[in-house]
């Protein structure tokens, strides 16, 4: 009994010291058992795919659909659609989000709890779109499942909502890193695209978790790189404008994705409709250019050795595009960051050939255009211009290319945010303000839990009290009192344990000489002070949390309910809106101003 006692104390310290915005020594150990376990995980979902393509593709190699009959290439997209539709469209609308996106609206508006229902659905939906033929990437699954049960350790554990937020940025780094061999893009990534900010404390852990996430993955896969390229070099200064050049159209062709995926028209036609134009859409293309279907990383490898044809290279550069974005219109859930890829490299390849004949002494090989399109792309549709970087450096392992690798990458990004106006793939702006991971206020109150700010010492008491019994509440020397209306109902008020203190003192100054009468109740509604009214939040709420809850429902406090149980729970603190604000305005010179200058631009 004594050795559960210690243990539950240890892991209840180790509670209250997350709370704090400091506590980067218990957030390490959590990132590296975040990595572990996302490792493992997507070695299970890529031995998933594996064990599914032995059972009809060429060598059990899930991306050799060129291998496959022309007519069942065809088939296996409407397969696929059909499988989603009947199984996941079944489903409540709350089941039916996954990938990337759903990441990022839980940690936005459900402090990174995420549903058993839509982890379990994003298994086999992953596994069904890639080995079905449909032209989607296994990184969306990867994120998704990384995430979910980093959380989930989390939950399980009871921490405050504050480390959760950390922990989905853990295993959304260790999902990208396993999953591609890039431990640093897969940082990044989680840091740029998913949390949207750069802060000390976030980032030690999402680099011990997308370190041991690489780590599992290479004691299975071995630490090769995703892609053999030959050495490569720019060469000549005068391929730099074609570098701009080719800038500027992938970023057209990026906002072109975007707008056709978030296209408001594909998406109010009826299901039956969208699926079924999915499938054949996908399969007629690939009757003809098989290369168009699965992840593409097979592609990807011919393009960087110049072994594709230029009508496969326009197939990939815009019959993938269109039929990746008209997937995710269609309400198919697929992973986009592979695909991306590959449009980048095809559409890259295709400006390399097209220098080589322009000048043709002084033109680059069209292998580094490939690689550079890979990074454009993928920054322009993500608008993650240092996820791109790390991701071509950790892909080609060629660091020659970062110099005209940025100057792609920021071309790119800048014509598809600003000539055809969007805002990322993943990111959708809000018609007013910033979006709500991006406002400075609340990304610095969801770092710190409300057991850092609240205040410990009070006592709960009823309305109606004895002078005698004031006083004996008083002796613990609380700063408030909890009131209770009635021995039914939940505390709803708090006072001043001062206000108290100085009514005492008044009413035997008042008395002084006379004997108090022996049935002489205080009510302490009528003592003179503010009373504040009160609603639950709970021990593992974040600030922000707090925060939102004081402005929805116009209080000045709130109570801090602990416990699991409702028979068991107990009050632990209480939190005001002028604790919340203090701490704020104590932080802020010391960390959002540096956070400000470590924010991207």
């Amino acid at each position: 009994m004594a050795r559960f006692s210690r243990s539950d104390f240890t892991l209840e310290s180790f509670r209250r010291q997350l709370a704090n915005v400091d506590a980067l020594p218990q957030l390490c150990v959590l990132g590296l058992m975040s990595g572990v376990i996302t490792g493992a995980l997507m070695v299970a979902f890529r031995l998933l795919l594996e064990a599914g393509a032995a059972l009809y593709m060429p060598e059990g190699n899930p991306e050799a659909f060129e291998g496959l009959a022309p007519w069942l290439r065809a088939l296996l997209p409407i397969v696929a659609v059909s499988l989603v539709g009947t199984l996941l469209y079944r489903q409540k609308a709350t089941a039916r989000k996954l990938g990337v996106g759903h990441v990022i609206e839980r940690l936005t508006y459900h402090q990174g709890r995420f549903p058993m229902r839509n982890w379990l659905n994003q298994w086999w939906v992953g596994v069904v779109s890639v080995l079905g033929g449909l032209s989607a990437g296994r990184e969306g699954p990867a994120i998704h499942l990384g995430a979910a049960a980093s959380s989930g350790l989390g939950l399980k554990l009871r921490l405050p909502n504050n480390s959760l937020r950390v922990l989905v940025a853990c295993g959304t780094a260790a999902g990208i890193s396993a999953s591609f061999n890039t431990p640093i893009a897969g940082v990044i990534f989680a840091m740029e695209v998913v949390m949207m900010e750069y802060t000390l404390m976030s980032f030690m852990p999402v680099i011990l978790a997308s370190t041991m996430g690489a780590l599992v993955a290479q004691l299975v896969y071995g630490n090769e790189p995703a892609f053999r390229i030959p050495e490569v070099a720019l060469g000549s200064l005068l391929n730099v404008p074609w570098v701009v050049v080719m800038g500027l159209v992938i970023g057209l062709l990026a906002g072109l994705f975007i707008h056709v995926s978030r296209s408001q028209y594909l998406q109010q036609w009826p299901l039956w409709l969208r699926l079924g134009v999915v499938g054949v859409a996908t399969g007629a293309v690939a009757w003809w250019f098989p290369d168009v279907q699965g992840i593409g990383y097979d592609s990807v490898a011919a393009i960087l050795n110049n072994q594709l044809a230029v009508s496969v290279l326009l197939a990939l550069m815009i019959a993938k595009l269109l039929i990746t974005a008209i997937t995710v219109a269609g309400g198919v859930p697929i992973g986009i960051i592979g695909p991306v890829l590959v449009v980048g490299a095809a559409t890259g390849a295709l400006g390399g050939m097209l220098g080589g004949w322009l000048w043709p002494d002084k033109a680059a090989n069209p292998g580094i255009y490939a690689m550079l399109g890979m990074a454009a792309m993928m920054g322009a549709v993500l608008q993650a211009p240092l996820a791109a970087l790390m991701a071509l450096l950790e892909l080609t392992h060629s660091p020659n290319i970062m110099l005209p690798g940025m100057l792609v990458v920021v071309v790119a990004c800048l014509t598809s945010r600003q000539l055809t106006g969007c805002e990322g793939f993943f990111i959708s702006s809000v018609r007013y303000g910033l979006h709500p991971l991006q406002q400075p206020l609340m990304q610095a109150l969801s770092r710190v839990s409300v057991p850092a700010v609240m205040e410990r010492q009070l006592v709960r008491t009823e309305r109606m009290i004895t002078p005698n019994h004031a006083r004996r509440l008083l002796e613990s020397s609380p700063v408030w009192l909890v009131i209770e209306r009635s021995s039914s109902e939940k505390p709803v008020l708090a006072l001043k344990a001062a206000e108290l203190a100085r009514w005492l003192l008044e009413h035997d100054k008042a008395l002084e000489g006379e004997a108090p009468p022996d049935d002489e109740l205080i009510d302490l509604l009528e003592v003179p002070g503010q009373r504040l009214e009160m609603a639950p939040i709970a021990l593992q709420a974040t600030l922000s949390e707090a925060f939102l809850k004081l402005q929805a429902d116009t209080l000045d406090a709130l109570y801090v309910v602990h416990g699991y149980r409702p028979k068991q729970q107990r009050i632990s603190g209480i939190i005001t809106r002028d604790a919340i604000e203090r701490y704020y305005h104590y932080v802020d010179p010391l960390s959002v101003e540096s956070q400000s200058a470590e924010k991207k631009p």
